[in-house]
């Protein structure tokens, strides 16, 4: 589907259709952050990005998004690297999740992100969905975001003239709903240095072994030693209004849950940290049952004291 009206304007008008059903949309295309930046600067809550569009086109399409701007960004070169620093792994927002699945890097730093990048859509969607994108939906069903909060991931939010960093675990606020504000845009991703002795895993439930939306995704990081458990982050996906941690299970893993002990916090926390609903792609009732069942398979690698 084609877009239209790549002039700028003074006045900002939603995206509209003319005769024959095109849209059109005015849309700023990026070479630069800077220019994406200043493109941003008088952004409204209308106003959206368009890295690799997989889901964008299609809500254009069907009218489900009519912004009085588009920013494009896919053109951003500084939006795509990949660089090791002192703070641990840099992913550019526009690292798309093919890039994620090629980089040595990310295989070191976060491999189990690499598992739920292999694990979005088909090869074609690989190419184009982006790691800012995937985030930036908030999508309670989105692939990455799960393995994201395991890893302990910190967001890197620019605006033109400032910049923060903003835990992930404090960036979704609500159904498909954010800290971002309209004039930002996430730049990075920070995943932190892997401690040695850690537990990952990551598990996609779908309806089928690829090329599935998630009826549950759950992906864990757990650090310990000699049977003890030093820091745990859990998170699931598709079992809430957003992708959460499971923080009742984590407290207990910290505190020295073991065996029974252990099952009954897995079930605790289960029924209070998420709230699944039924849906077109499954029942509250099977995620929760599903949910318990990886989790305690998860957990069955760790040491014991």
């Amino acid at each position: 589907m084609p877009l239209h009206g790549l002039r700028r304007h003074h006045r900002r008008r939603p995206a509209r259709r003319r005769a024959g059903g095109r849209l059109v949309v005015k849309v700023v295309s990026a070479r630069t952050l800077e220019q994406a930046l200043e493109a941003l600067a008088t952004a409204t809550p209308a106003t959206r990005l368009l890295a690799g569009g997989t889901d964008l086109m299609v809500e254009l399409q069907t009218g489900r998004a009519q912004p009085d701007l588009v920013v494009e960004i896919g053109g951003v070169s500084e939006l795509r690297a990949i660089r090791e620093t002192e703070q641990g792994l840099v992913l550019g927002a526009a690292c798309t999740c093919s890039d994620l699945i090629a980089s040595s890097l990310a295989a070191r730093f976060g491999d189990i992100l690499v598992s739920a990048a292999r694990d979005v859509g088909a090869v074609q969607i690989q190419n184009r969905a982006t790691l800012g994108g995937n985030l930036g939906t908030a999508s309670p069903a989105a692939d990455l975001t799960p393995a994201l909060l395991a890893l302990g991931a910190t967001l890197q939010l620019r605006s033109h003239g400032a910049s923060r960093e903003l835990p992930l675990s404090e960036f979704f606020t609500g159904y498909r709903q954010t800290a971002r504000r309209p004039d930002e845009l996430i730049a990075g991703v920070v995943l932190p240095p892997r401690p040695p002795n850690e537990l990952r895993a990551f598990r996609k439930v779908g309806t089928r072994r690829a090329q599935s939306i998630s009826k549950l995704v759950l992906a864990l990081a757990v650090s310990h030693e000699q049977g003890r458990v030093l820091r745990a982050r859990v998170a699931a996906g598709s079992v809430a209004d957003r992708s959460i941690r499971m923080t009742h299970l984590e407290r207990a893993l910290e505190a020295g849950a073991t065996g029974d002990e252990r099952s009954a916090a897995i079930a605790h926390s289960v029924a209070h940290d998420a709230s699944p609903q039924d849906d077109v792609r499954s029942s509250a009732q099977y995620r929760s049952a599903v949910l318990g069942r990886v989790l305690t398979r998860m957990l069955a690698g760790l040491p014991e004291s």
